[in-house]
Formats: structure tokens, C-alpha cells, sequence
């Protein structure tokens, strides 16, 4: 009797059972559960919704050409499987992420919330994710996390800037990076700005303390490289010079806005040879610990600040700031940003935004002697 073979065709690639040494046939009619990393594709809500993959695309990116019905049925199936848009492959598609990146100073500095919620507004106004970051004041810093948002191909840039040599993004520019510098000026390079009158904002804050009879006014503020920092020590001497007043250099202190390094500075001022009767604090973070000191020497010393700062008219005395609209500042930059993208601006243009004085009280103490 002749016996019949009958040959099984056996993928070899697929794995062995170690107990009966057979290869495993794998149920197609099953789909595996999904796993990180093993996210659902349209593929997946075309088969669940029966239809083609074309539509389920059109369905995804709101083009036309698909009925109602067939819109619910792929709507649902993207519902139920959790579907998301890859993003990436419309970055590879079209080159664009329609996405911005916001850098700043210090996501801790109570001044950047206003902004950074303006800009993003702005954003999302234009459908346009948002992607923050810090530099901590770190010019290195900064320019590793600018060229890290350009390399994931963000459409737009609005750069707070620690440092003063901004060549760098040249290449950026370019290519056709839309970017705003906010509260200091780029360096080196050509680019929009957007900042606040600090010069003239200090020089009023100071010239409000000689109005009110203050001859000896010292000035507390940030690492000189700044520029705000700079042009509000410009301010605070016009003030001074235009009021006929000699300026001390005990009177003067720039350096980083650490509480101790202020405090330091503060007391100095205050037991020095020829002591002062106001201070006019550079930053928020200035005037704050100028507060604590001058609660702790009891002393009636005028105070004004750069900046307004949560709680301040609820101090006793309540204290005068210099403000500046931070929110105005962010809105500023991301339309003249989204503008850009716009095509419809082409020069690079320097906004400068009014400050305003706020008088609360600890500005219009008179001299103790």
C-alpha cells in the first residue's frame, strides 16, 4: 500500500511551542492588546469603522467629502480604539508642527505667568500648541533648548534671552524660523522685540522718591549684563543727574537677584557712612527681600520697586512699583510672531511699552531726618 504524504508548508520564522515543537500559527482573528508604544493607527479605525483608510484621513484632518453617517461611524471607532493624529507624520509631510516655543527667564518668576499665558492665548487662538522652557539665566542653557525646539521643527520662537550674542540662530532665521525677543533685545542679530520702557520707568520711580524730598537713594538690581537691569540703572542715574544729586557708589548694587546677596546690599545701604532714606529695588524679586529687611530694622525707609508683585498694596505701608504689563507683553510678541508666519511683516521692528507708577505709600515717605 502506497501512503500518501501530505506536505504543510511551515514558516520557519515563526516561534517554536517548547513543549510539542511545532511552530506556532498565530490567530489573526485576534488583535493583541495595546501596549506603550503600540498605539491604534488609522489602519485600525478604518477596519473597525469599515471603511477606507482615505477617509478615515479625511475624517482626522476635517477635509471635506465624507457623509455624516460615515463621519459618526469613524468618530466613534476613533472614540472607542483612542485613537490619536500623529503628529510627527505631518511634520515630515509638511515641515511644520504648528507648534511655537516660548523660552524664559524662570518658570518660578511670578512675572512670566501673565506673559506665558498671553502668548499661549495667542497660540491657541492660531491652533498652535505651546512648548515652554527655562534658561534659569544661563546663556549655554538657553541656546541648547532654542536649537532643541528647532530640531523638533517648531514653527516659531519667543525668546526671553539670557544672553547677548544670538548669531546662533542665523541658520534658524533663515530657514525661515519666525522669532520675537520679549523684555531684551537679541544680540548681534537683526530680530524683533518687544519690551517694557525700563529706563523711563526707573527714572520716574526715582524721580517720584526726590519729589518727596529723598536726597541719599540707593539703587539694589540685577547682574548689570542684563539689560533691563542695565537700562534701569540708566534710569536711576538720569534721575538723579537731572535732579542735581551726586550719586554715591555705596549707593549702587547689581549683582544676582539671591536673597542673601540683596540682603546683604540692603543693610549696607542702610548702616553705611552716609546711609540712605530710600531705596528703588530693580526686580519683584529685589523689592520683596528689601521688604523683609526693612520690617526687621523698623526703620521708616521709602521704598519703590520695579515690577508689581502679588500682596503688595496689602503691606502696611502698601508699596509704590514701577509697573509693567506683562500680559501686554506676551500678547504683544505672539501676534507680531503669528504675524510674521503670516508673511505679512518683513522687518525686523523694537516695541517699547509704557510703564506706569502705582503709589501705595512706602514711595511717599518722607526723609527720617
Amino acid at each position: 500500500m502506497v501512503r500518501r504524504h501530505q506536505w504543510i508548508a511551515v514558516d520557519r520564522r515563526r516561534p517554536v511551542d517548547d513543549r510539542t515543537g511545532q511552530r506556532i500559527v498565530a490567530d489573526t482573528a485576534r488583535r493583541p492588546e495595546n501596549r506603550y508604544g503600540n498605539r491604534p493607527t488609522m489602519k485600525d479605525v478604518a477596519a473597525r469603522a469599515g471603511v477606507g483608510l482615505k477617509t478615515v484621513s479625511r475624517v482626522v484632518n476635517s477635509e471635506p467629502g465624507v457623509t455624516p453617517e460615515t463621519e459618526r461611524r469613524v468618530q466613534e471607532a476613533i472614540d472607542a480604539l483612542g485613537f490619536r493624529r500623529n503628529d510627527s507624520a505631518r511634520v515630515l509631510r509638511k515641515g511644520s508642527t504648528a507648534s511655537i516655543g516660548l523660552v524664559l527667564e524662570d518658570l518660578a518668576d511670578p512675572f512670566y505667568g501673565p506673559l506665558s499665558r498671553a502668548v499661549e492665548e495667542i497660540a491657541r487662538a492660531h491652533g498652535a500648541l505651546l512648548i515652554n522652557g527655562s534658561s534659569a539665566e544661563d546663556p549655554d542653557r538657553e541656546q541648547e533648548l532654542v536649537l532643541a525646539l528647532c530640531a523638533r521643527r517648531v514653527d516659531g520662537l519667543v525668546i526671553i534671552p539670557a544672553g547677548d550674542d544670538h548669531r546662533y540662530l542665523e541658520p534658524e532665521l533663515k530657514a525661515g524660523v519666525a522669532t520675537v525677543f520679549v523684555d531684551r533685545p537679541a544680540g548681534q542679530i537683526d530680530a524683533d522685540v518687544v519690551l517694557s520702557d525700563s529706563f523711563g520707568g526707573a527714572r520716574d520711580g526715582v524721580a517720584h522718591l526726590i519729589a518727596h524730598g529723598h536726597r541719599r537713594i540707593g539703587f539694589i538690581g540685577d547682574m548689570p549684563r542684563i539689560h533691563t537691569a542695565a537700562e534701569r540703572l540708566r534710569g536711576y542715574r538720569a534721575a538723579m543727574e537731572d535732579a542735581g544729586i551726586p550719586v554715591e557708589d555705596e549707593w549702587m548694587s547689581l549683582g544676582v537677584t539671591d536673597p542673601e546677596r540683596v540682603r546683604r546690599a540692603a543693610e549696607e545701604m542702610l548702616v553705611g557712612p552716609s546711609p540712605v532714606t530710600a531705596i528703588f529695588a530693580g526686580n519683584n524679586r529685589v523689592t520683596v527681600t528689601v521688604v523683609r529687611v526693612l520690617a526687621e530694622h523698623r526703620r521708616a525707609v521709602a521704598l519703590v520697586g520695579f515690577d508689581d508683585f502679588e500682596l503688595a498694596d496689602l503691606l502696611q505701608p502698601g508699596v509704590t512699583v514701577v509697573a509693567q504689563d506683562s500680559a501686554q507683553l506676551g500678547r504683544t510678541a505672539a501676534e507680531r510672531l503669528f504675524r510674521q508666519l503670516d508673511g505679512t511683516l518683513l522687518t525686523p521692528e523694537r516695541i517699547e511699552l509704557p510703564t506706569r507708577l502705582i503709589t501705595r505709600g512706602s514711595g511717599e515717605l518722607p526723609p527720617a531726618d
